[in-house]
């Protein structure tokens, strides 16, 4: 998700707000789907951009694997 105005971004546990995750992700400090692979993080970023972004599966997939692993979350 882009994060390009405060109601987009997550918060920390402080109630700041955090500049690397959005509010779907990240809330109260913490990973609203702590435990989650990346590959299930990716999966289910996809069936988020066909059913709301109106995306194919190949587009929402393209951009969940130029996004997700690239996070800090993700980085080995």
């Amino acid at each position: 998700m882009p994060l390009k105005k405060d109601d987009d971004l997550g918060t920390n546990a402080d109630g700041g707000k955090n500049n690397e995750y959005c509010h779907f992700c990240f809330q109260d400090g913490k990973f609203i789907d702590e435990g989650i692979t990346m590959e299930q993080k990716i999966d289910k970023l996809v069936d988020i951009g066909k059913s709301g972004l109106g995306m194919t599966e190949e587009q929402a997939r393209d951009m969940a694997n130029g996004i997700i692993p690239n996070l800090k979350r993700w980085k080995k």
